[in-house]
């Protein structure tokens, strides 16, 4: 596809937004599964619903443009789920490595809040206000997923900091 328009730009960051969402939907319940700490579990299995609302969101915004939202790879969110799979084979203490998997998390959100920021952005100048809507939803929820994982991390690294002292 060619990139000659905002609308055509606009369409691209969906496709890799889409492709971001389902690989996270397969990797998210690995982080679970992997965290010991129940909050942190319930946190990851939390945001996979979303994010499987967020897929959902997505296929229906792309029917509106009559694109597919496949046929992209989103390469930033295989290389932060790499490196979540990389912690997740990890020997370690339970607290660092929810620590670790926490950490891990966070990147990823900080990638969707950019990304749809970006994707919101444009749709605000091509002047698409459902899609202005949808885009600022999932933006809130993406920011509120990073807000509970920072609270979960500062109880989990003063967890694991005491019991290195001990």
């Amino acid at each position: 596809m060619s990139m000659n328009t905002l609308e055509d730009l606009l369409v691209e960051e969906l496709k890799d937004i889409y492709s971001a969402e389902t690989q996270l939907v397969k990797a998210l319940p690995k982080m679970s599964k992997a965290a010991s700490n129940l909050e942190l579990q319930a946190a990851f299995e939390k945001h996979l619903d979303e994010t499987k609302v967020h897929v959902e969101r997505i296929e229906k915004v792309m029917a509106e443009f009559d694109a597919s939202p496949g046929g992209k790879r989103c390469e930033a969110m295989a290389g932060l789920i790499e490196e979540g799979e990389e912690i997740i084979k990890k020997d370690g203490a339970d607290t660092v490595k929810d620590a670790a998997l926490i950490c891990a998390a966070q990147k990823v959100e900080h990638y969707e809040i950019s990304a749809y920021g970006s994707a919101r952005a444009l749709a605000q100048v091509l002047g698409k206000e459902s899609l202005v809507q949808i885009l600022t939803d999932t933006l809130d929820e993406e920011s509120q997923t990073d807000s509970d994982l920072t609270s979960i991390a500062e109880t989990i690294h003063s967890d694991a900091f005491a019991e290195q002292d001990a």
